[in-house]
């Protein structure tokens, strides 16, 4: 008899430890906050002086102005704009972008080269003339 009581004692502890173990976790679980990881994204649209959409752009971006100068090192590979005239950069830091825009002889120097911070974990979007 002795035995069976604690049996059923020793039963009624480890069910006991599973409900206690079980609301920590949830309680654990349930105080992280989840925040979905968005990546900072930059969609530029090209068009020319008259407003109309310009495929085919090189667009290049550069994180310092004596890069964007001089033309070299770029913070992602150029890209070129697709038929609606954009060109989508992805995973990018939320900083400051120096941008080059250009077809033939037409380019954005002069207008549109500086992109302000881009607003992290969204997709930014920028429209750049060229002439």
């Amino acid at each position: 008899m002795y035995f069976i009581k604690k049996r059923l004692s020793l039963h009624k502890l480890i069910r006991d430890m599973k409900g206690i173990l079980g609301s920590l976790l949830l309680v654990v679980f349930l105080s992280f906050s989840f925040k979905p990881v968005l990546k900072t994204n930059l969609r530029i649209t090209i068009l020319n002086e008259l407003g109309n959409i310009e495929d085919s752009v090189a667009v290049t971006l550069y994180t310092d102005k004596n890069d964007y100068r001089e033309n070299k090192n770029p913070a992602v590979p150029m890209q070129l704009t697709d038929e609606k005239g954009r060109a989508t950069f992805k995973d990018l830091e939320p900083i400051e972008y120096y941008i080059h825009a250009q077809k033939g002889d037409k380019t954005n120097v002069g207008a549109g080269v500086v992109a302000d911070a881009l607003k992290e974990g969204k997709m930014n979007k920028l429209t750049i003339i060229i002439e």
